[in-house]
């Protein structure tokens, strides 16, 4: 298992759309959301999801101005918790959690870890589901990731 993980609504929204939330279980144990990424879901929840909001409200106000709400919340929640892994697909929040020092991955980064550890035998039927989905994955991307995995 890795350390605790805070997940921004799109990668719930992904995986949930593909019928594999519970990839974040497998691959984490310990998933973390704030009442904004939960309100932003609009499904329910798994109970082995909890919600925490971030005590730094004022932190999470001033990253809103840049970003979207649920990953404002997200990441003003992952400066809080120690030794935390912070889930985001927005590239402007991920420049934002790197430029804060914050370690990161996406929905493709918890595919791929889902298949180097053996919990799914295969990558590629789970990144075609999320390509037929709103979710966008280039081409080049999409053949790198699945090299990069022996597929």
């Amino acid at each position: 298992m890795e350390r605790v993980v805070v997940s921004d609504t799109a990668c719930l929204i992904a995986l949930n759309k593909i019928g594999q939330l519970g990839l974040l279980r497998s691959v984490y144990g310990q998933v973390i959301i704030t009442p904004t990424v939960a309100s932003e879901f609009h499904a329910p929840l798994p109970e082995w999801i909890e919600i925490q909001p971030p005590v730094n409200i004022l932190l999470q106000a001033s990253l809103e101005e840049m970003i979207d709400a649920g990953e404002a919340s997200a990441i003003a929640l992952a400066v809080e918790i120690k030794d935390c892994y912070l889930i985001l697909d927005d590239l402007r929040a991920r420049k934002i959690a790197a430029g804060m020092g914050l370690l990161f991955t996406g929905t493709l980064g918890v595919i791929a870890i889902a298949k180097r550890r053996g919990i799914i035998p295969i990558a590629r039927p789970l990144l075609e589901k999320l390509r037929e989905t709103d979710f966008w994955i280039s081409e080049k991307f999409l053949q790198q990731l699945l090299a990069d995995l022996g597929e």
